[in-house]
């Protein structure tokens, strides 16, 4: 008995625990466990799903909510959606959409889409610089488009695929055609009045491509 006028004991740390609480925690406990005997006496009795599969039987009828042996997510991969995704460009302009684009029109795509990230010329970030500052002798330009990209054609690849960063794919086949000529302008490889389509992009000259070397590794530690 305390001052306060209850029935305490003592726990194992010196403190004093009601004994009340002890009894009613007690009565928790086992209330809890006849609940579960009650429900495992209720349920089905089932092998475990080893030996189910090991007999023939559906194990996955026995896992918890009866999931089904096929779920039935997507749809079938037909030539016309393989033909959505099938939109890589070669080195050499195979697989190039139709359309075209001009710099001036790529100004335009640039500052509304591009400007925030790589600067008004493409030189002030915060995200990679896109356009090298000084002569195309000067090795390395860093990793820019002119010292980055041993084929333009690949700029328009990465391009349709992965900008504006935030919402890749937004840019019509025109837009990306008249991006890619703007930051090629801005980079002095195509002229104010500059073009590009298919034909005209696949033709550009890219000042370092010489400098890259094709990948010719043939597995295990031989580099070749």
């Amino acid at each position: 008995m305390t001052p306060g006028g209850g029935i305490f004991r003592p726990a194992r740390d010196g403190a004093l625990v009601p004994v009340a609480a002890v009894r009613n925690a007690g009565r928790g406990l086992a209330l809890a466990g006849a609940a579960v005997l009650l429900l495992a006496a209720c349920a089905p009795e089932q092998p475990p799903p080893q030996a189910m599969a090991e007999d023939g039987g559906d194990w996955h009828a026995a896992l918890p909510g009866h999931a089904p042996g096929r779920f039935g997510f997507g749809t079938p991969a037909t030539e016309d959606r393989v033909a959505l995704w099938d939109i890589d460009i070669k080195p050499d302009g195979e697989g190039l959409p139709p359309g075209s684009g001009t710099v001036a029109e790529g100004r335009v795509v640039y500052e509304a889409q591009c400007l925030q990230c790589h600067g008004p010329t493409g030189t002030e970030g915060p995200n990679d610089r896109l356009v090298s500052s000084g002569p195309w002798e000067q090795w390395p330009a860093g990793r820019t488009v002119g010292g980055y990209w041993p084929y333009a054609t690949t700029l328009y690849d990465y391009t349709r695929k992965a900008m504006p960063q935030t919402t890749p794919g937004i840019l019509s086949d025109d837009d990306v055609y008249a991006v890619v000529a703007y930051v090629l302008h801005l980079s002095g490889l195509v002229p104010a009045d500059g073009v590009m389509d298919a034909a005209s992009l696949a033709a550009v000259e890219m000042p370092y491509r010489d400098r890259f070397v094709p990948d010719d590794r043939t597995g295990g530690p031989e580099i070749r």
